[in-house]
């Protein structure tokens, strides 16, 4: 096989992750040959392929020298690779096993079962790297439980809150991802097994003649197309009984070939119902988007003028090529830019639930680079958000000097609450909207101005205002919350919350 000319470059945000490497061209030509030895072997197994035959099958699979790149050019004659990796793979078999290469089967098949493979090996070390930002988060969330910042709405302050909130925040974004990609891993990424146009017709057919020639002794009350009038093989063959339980022997090859490939089994042939690709999509969607959301806090949160989080140093890492003095928060950046992308991508893949007839010609097609990117985007954004959920920085001091900026105008909500049932409603609402917008003018603590205010004085003491406006007693629920969400709810690799 030749090498992927694929580097990544226009896609820093996986270059070099797992998922590049499972979902290359390369690795989608593993996908495929394997899904090829899957099926040889499940036939195998119900007496309708020599067990020579498979074992010849899988061994040139696994050893077969095929160069992608013709590969890829030939399919431009096809519409699609399997066409010409089916050519490939029966000379590199050879001999009288060849005959039983792809027997039975359409290209959609070998495809679509590579597609799930590929998505399996894929979201395993997605979904482990999910499980390891989650840990990240959690400590984060533990160890600034308290730690008051600034609770901004619409781009500016509005009540306090605490970075350990907003590190559960994150988290539970997180947790919820890994929950649908569980999700997938565990029943939602099926074999696809459906023949031409999704009867498997072609398959039961050869059973049947496999049953005819002898072969199929081994599927009779349990594996073989079994229950059939058939001749010998040095007489015609009889008309199939109408009562032949082709159904039976489809079933039973669908199962064997989930459990070849350790995919699950779907309900019917999906060659035209894009139900589990669209799942996958979905999931991948949502996924890119939590992560997204890390990504944009982080990134606000690194501007020069807040300076509340610092990401993780690294040799190089985020230097401009213009400006020595900067650092830019590039694994952010990198997240972000992944985000942005995978919805998109993920709309196009739903899109292509509008297949026509049995199978489409183009809808089918267009999934195909689709899918990749969405998995090898997401992918390459949860390997990047372990590196900076483990380094990421929060920076208290900077926290606080930004929670005092606005000098008290931050609590103005408790105030309101308090001076209500004092003056009345209307009244303190209109005085601390005119004490705020004089504070602001003037450039002066809100503290100053309250004091001047003999409606105020009168009813509440300095000690009392000085309590009314520390942030620190304005924070509501927040450590509650923060301790409900980490309290024995998730373990690394559960399915539930």
């Amino acid at each position: 096989m030749s090498g992927d000319p694929d580097s990544g470059l226009l896609s820093p945000v996986r270059a070099g992750t797992p998922a590049e490497a499972s979902t290359g061209d390369e690795a989608w030509l593993r996908a495929m040959l394997d899904a090829e030895a899957a099926l040889a072997r499940a036939q195998a197994r119900l007496g309708t392929v020599p067990p020579e035959a498979a074992d010849a099958i899988t061994a040139a699979a696994g050893s077969a020298r095929i160069d992608v790149v013709e590969l890829a050019r030939g399919s431009r004659a096809t519409a699609n690779p399997v066409v010409g990796l089916v050519k490939a793979l029966t000379s590199a078999v050879g001999g009288s096993a060849a005959e039983y290469v792809h027997r039975g089967s359409t290209s959609q098949d070998i495809f679509d079962t590579a597609m799930m493979l590929v998505a399996d090996r894929t979201l395993r070390p997605l979904a482990a790297d999910l499980d390891a930002t989650a840990e990240a988060l959690a400590e984060l969330a533990r160890t600034h439980r308290d730690t008051i910042m600034a609770g901004r709405t619409l781009t500016a302050h509005a009540v306090p809150t605490t970075f350990g909130l907003k590190a559960a925040g994150w988290r539970q974004l997180v947790l919820d991802a890994a929950v649908r990609i569980r999700r997938l891993l565990d029943g939602g990424l099926p074999v696809s097994l459906g023949g031409a146009a999704g009867t498997l017709a072609a398959y039961v057919e050869y059973a049947r003649l496999a049953e005819g020639a002898g072969m199929g002794q081994a599927g009779r009350g349990g594996a073989g197309g079994g229950g059939l009038e058939v001749g010998t093989v040095d007489q015609p063959h009889a008309a199939p009984s109408p009562a032949a339980p082709a159904g039976d022997y489809a079933e039973r090859l669908v199962d064997a070939f989930a459990e070849e490939t350790g995919l699950a089994v779907p309900v019917l042939p999906w060659h035209s119902l894009r139900t589990p690709v669209a799942d996958l999509a979905g999931a991948l969607a949502f996924t890119a988007g939590a992560l997204g959301k890390l990504a944009v806090d982080v990134a606000t949160l690194t501007r020069t003028e807040l300076g509340e989080v610092v990401e993780p140093a690294a040799d190089g890492r985020g230097g401009s090529s213009a400006m020595p003095h900067k650092r830019n928060p590039v694994l952010a950046t990198l997240i972000r830019s992944a985000a942005l992308q995978v919805p998109v991508l993920a709309a196009g893949v739903t899109q292509s639930m509008l297949t026509e007839d049995e199978r489409s010609a183009g809808v089918w097609h267009a999934e195909w680079q689709l899918v990749r990117e969405c998995l090898r985007l997401t992918g390459g954004a949860a390997h990047t958000a372990v590196e900076l959920a483990r380094g990421l920085s929060a920076q208290p001091e900077r926290m606080a000097a930004n929670l005092a900026s606005t000098h008290g105008l931050i609590v103005s909500e408790r105030l309101s609450a308090v001076l209500a049932p004092l003056l009345g409603k209307t009244k303190a609402k209109e005085l601390l909207g005119a004490a705020s917008q004089r504070a602001v003018r003037e450039d002066r603590p809100l503290r100053e101005v309250l004091d001047e205010l003999p409606a105020v004085t009168a009813v509440l003491t300095p000690a009392a205002l000085d309590a009314l406006l520390d942030p620190a007693g304005y924070t509501g629920a927040a450590g509650e919350l923060v301790d409900r969400a980490l309290e024995g709810a998730w373990e690394p690799g559960s399915k539930k919350l």
